[in-house]
């Protein structure tokens, strides 16, 4: 069972990496520095050295550190937002609780969760409750108002954004 899951997950991530590549899911090339020339231009302070803001027209969770009007952008990642009937809230908010996992009793699980709103959550994609992918994509309004990002990528915000840092969604 162990290498059938294992196989599972091999092919699901390159049939994803394959997907994402021929989408063609690619921001402009000077857009780490319309991305850093955006946040500086605005008032956007945080209590931490690191600000996170979401390009929801572009499907990017930009992660910047320093601060006000003095941001360097640190990484940005693809992901996925809220479809349009459960739209990610778009504003100003904070990072609140964070944790390793949810949705176990739902038939599925989501890793890594970092909270920046009530029940918005940044966390990873959605997992099988046998740990081999249930929803992979990313770069779609397909989730219930939350930022789905690679388990990789959740595990950085999750690990390395403090309490308190801003969030900005757009």
């Amino acid at each position: 069972m162990l290498i059938k899951n294992t196989l599972k997950n091999i092919y699901n991530t390159i049939k994803l990496k394959h997907y994402l590549l021929s989408k063609g899911f690619r921001v402009p090339k000077n857009y780490n520095s319309i991305a850093t020339d955006f946040v500086n231009k605005k008032n956007l302070p945080s209590s931490t050295k690191y600000l996170i803001w979401v390009d929801t027209e572009n499907f990017q969770v930009n992660i910047f550190k320093g601060t006000n009007h003095k941001w360097i952008l640190n990484r940005n990642y693809i992901c996925s937002i809220g479809k349009p009937s459960t739209p990610t809230p778009k504003g100003t908010f904070k990072v609140g609780a964070k944790g390793y996992s949810f949705g176990q009793n739902h038939g599925y699980i989501c890793y890594y969760y970092t909270q920046f709103l009530g029940n918005y959550l940044f966390h990873s994609i959605l997992y099988n409750l046998d740990n081999t992918v249930r929803d992979g994509r990313l770069g779609y309004k397909i989730s219930n108002g939350c930022v789905r990002l690679a388990k990789e990528n959740a595990l950085w915000i999750y690990k390395n954004i403090p309490y308190g840092s801003t969030v900005y969604i757009t």
